[in-house]
């Protein structure tokens, strides 16, 4: 996978990208409703002979147009490209987005970006795509316009899960309530944040659970509870107990995202840590002492242990 992030980069790459198939979209989270959509993209790849691309925006054209409605997102730039690459894609394009690119009309956008950049000789959406200002144009402007260029279009329906389609926003929604094993069924990978290890009130260690006090999370975190996960550090994976919210116990309001990481006693303060969720273990809540929250804690761990 070659993640283009920069307009002059996919210039350079234009004749690599000759005969692409290729999707738009924002691809946050990537669950299995993106997953079906890119075993088509990549099917339709290797029947044109060129490569797979998926061209999303960076930042979302949200964020420019209605900041203030703009959803936090659930992937990062490349966490979304090495989930989509381990799905086979060749190409992720996170294309800048700025008001020039929000002002070209569904035919520019379409004249610009699909057929002068990308080289697209298939494209493949969902049926509730919508392209150029001010979302102007629909797949049905799409099929107009990809038969008067003679390029491919496939429109792949949507996924279902448990009667729902799946979408970013029902994931969102699940993350949000802390509902992370519904969240994980619908997604392609454990749900993942990143954040720096920073100094706490180190009460954890006072008792002998030390947590990696996590800040500066950039993506939506889940609602309160205790998680079992999986804690990466510079690569090597770690079973994870994770508490999001206040600490009731010690009589503490301040929402903070805490992972202690089983059998484990180095010093990683200042440390960049990526924290899988993979499933909900129990909602927070006041112990009546410090011996019934240690009590616990140890029941999480052994229930952190079986988790992973």
């Amino acid at each position: 996978m070659k993640l283009i992030r920069k307009i002059d980069e996919l210039t350079a790459a234009s004749d690599s990208l000759k005969n692409s198939a290729v999707s738009i979209g924002n691809f946050d989270g990537v669950h299995h409703g993106h997953q079906k959509l890119i075993s088509r993209l990549t099917a339709l790849a290797k029947k044109h002979g060129g490569p797979s691309v998926v061209f999303t925006f960076d930042p979302h054209p949200v964020r420019l147009l209605r900041p203030e409605k703009a959803p936090p997102p659930l992937t990062w730039t490349k966490r979304k490209a090495a989930l989509l690459s381990a799905l086979g894609v060749d190409y992720m394009v996170a294309y800048p987005t700025d008001q020039a690119l929000l002002e070209l009309t569904p035919d520019e956008f379409f004249r610009q970006i699909v057929l002068e950049k990308l080289g697209t000789a298939a494209l493949v959406e969902g049926p509730n795509f919508f392209f150029g200002k001010n979302r102007g144009g629909d797949v049905k402007t799409l099929q107009i316009l990809c038969d008067a260029s003679e390029v491919t279009l496939e429109v792949v329906q949507p996924t279902e899960d448990d009667g729902e389609l799946i979408s970013s926003s029902r994931v969102r929604s699940a993350i949000a309530d802390g509902d992370i094993d519904s969240a994980r069924r619908m997604l392609t990978s454990p749900y993942r944040v990143r954040g720096m290890v920073t100094h706490g009130a180190a009460r954890g260690s006072k008792i002998g659970f030390p947590t990696a006090n996590l800040s500066a999370i950039d993506t939506l975190v889940p609602g309160h509870g205790v998680y079992a996960g999986i804690a990466h550090l510079n690569g090597e994976p770690f079973q994870a107990a994770i508490n999001i919210g206040p600490n009731p116990t010690f009589g503490e309001d301040e929402h903070k995202v805490e992972a202690h990481l089983l059998d484990f006693d180095r010093n990683i303060y200042g440390q960049a840590v990526e924290v899988d969720f993979l499933t909900r273990l129990r909602d927070i809540q006041p112990f009546p002492n410090v011996e019934a929250l240690i009590a616990q804690l140890h029941k999480d761990i052994e229930a952190t242990r079986s988790a992973s």
